[in-house]
This record gives C-alpha cells, sequence and structure tokens, in this order.
C-alpha cells in the first residue's frame, strides 16, 4: 500500500493546479471567442475539466479528503495571474494568448508527470488501475501536442511583424476547414483526430 500521508499531499498540490489549469483555460477561451485559437480552447477546457474530474474521483477511491484551502489558494493564483503586463494598458494582446498558452503547457506537462508517478506505484496498490493511468499519459500527450502548435503560432501573432494577422493555428480538433482561400499559416492538420 502507499503512503496515505504524502498520498494526499501530493494528489492535493495537483487538484490546486487542476483549479489553476480549469480557470487559465476558461479564461483563454473567453478572450479568443472568434478567433483561429477559439474552437481548440474550447476543446482543451474540456479536455482539462475532465481531468480534473477524474483526478478528484481517483481521490475518493484513494480514500484522500479534498483541501479546500489548497484549492482556494490556485483559484487566487490564477486570478492573480492576471495582473501581469502584457504590452498593453488596457485589454487582450498577442502576448496575453502567448503567455496563457505557455502558462497552459506547464499545467498539462505538470499533470502528465502525476499520471507517470502513479501509473510507476500501480503495482502497489490495487486502487491503481494502470491501463486507466497509461489512458490519462495518452490525452495529456495529445493535448500538449496540440498546445505546443498553437503556441508556435501565438508566438509568431505576437512577435513576428511580417506575419501578423496572417497566422492560423488551423481548425480545432474535429472541426472541418474552410476553402476561404486566406494566405493562412496553418499549424494543426484538418484530418487530425478528433478528441
Amino acid at each position: 500500500m502507499l503512503d496515505q500521508k504524502l498520498l494526499s499531499i501530493y494528489l492535493n498540490d495537483h487538484l490546486a493546479g487542476s483549479t489553476v489549469g480549469v480557470e487559465l483555460a476558461k479564461r483563454s477561451r473567453s478572450s479568443n471567442r472568434g478567433t483561429p485559437y477559439g474552437e481548440f480552447l474550447e476543446w482543451l477546457v474540456q479536455q482539462i475539466t475532465e481531468d480534473r474530474r477524474s483526478l478528484i474521483g481517483l481521490m475518493s477511491r484513494l480514500g484522500v479528503r479534498r483541501d479546500p484551502l489548497k484549492e482556494a489558494a490556485g483559484w487566487g493564483l490564477e486570478k492573480a495571474g492576471r495582473l501581469k503586463l502584457n504590452g498593453r494598458l488596457t485589454g487582450y494582446s498577442p502576448l496575453s494568448r502567448m503567455v496563457e498558452l505557455e502558462g497552459l503547457w506547464t499545467g498539462v506537462n505538470g499533470k502528465l508527470s502525476l499520471w507517470r508517478a502513479l501509473a510507476a506505484v500501480a503495482d502497489e496498490d490495487p486502487r491503481l488501475d494502470a491501463l486507466w493511468l497509461i489512458e490519462l499519459q495518452a490525452r495529456a500527450d495529445e493535448q500538449l501536442r496540440r498546445i505546443d502548435k498553437h503556441r508556435n503560432a501565438a508566438a509568431r501573432d505576437a512577435f513576428a511583424r511580417s506575419q501578423r494577422s496572417d497566422v492560423s493555428p488551423g481548425p480545432a480538433p474535429g472541426s472541418s476547414s474552410s476553402a476561404s482561400g486566406s494566405a493562412t499559416t496553418s499549424v494543426e492538420s484538418s484530418s487530425s483526430a478528433s478528441p
């Protein structure tokens, strides 16, 4: 069996991190509605929210109580992150998008580390399903792949003056690409598998 005290601390830390991730993804989705990033961020919010529910369910199976103080701290941390300067006195900027996608990439990478750590000790506790944890790792890997492509497009949007306004991260997973004839640079293949 696993060390319940240390496991509780570890899982509650990740639950707080997932609170930050969900709030950040929702904020980014809201700020990017109607842009080439909007549909992708809608998909990512759903993915991160589902993974947070998976973590809460796992904590329940393992008899780990949720720490409301850590969750509240995670929520507050995301709100405080909104105060970061973005190159504009008011409003959203291309740098805002870039920083948000970097934050989301960091959060999903942390979540992947969680699933890997638990899979590594799954043989120590029958309440841990190794195959399920491997599936969660695959989900996180796919999220990272897609965030990375959109983050690269956001970097071009933010920093490459010659490419501003003509860079598109491409269609969101599961959507069909339009044949508008615009000269955009797509980083997401229209044939990518839907989530």
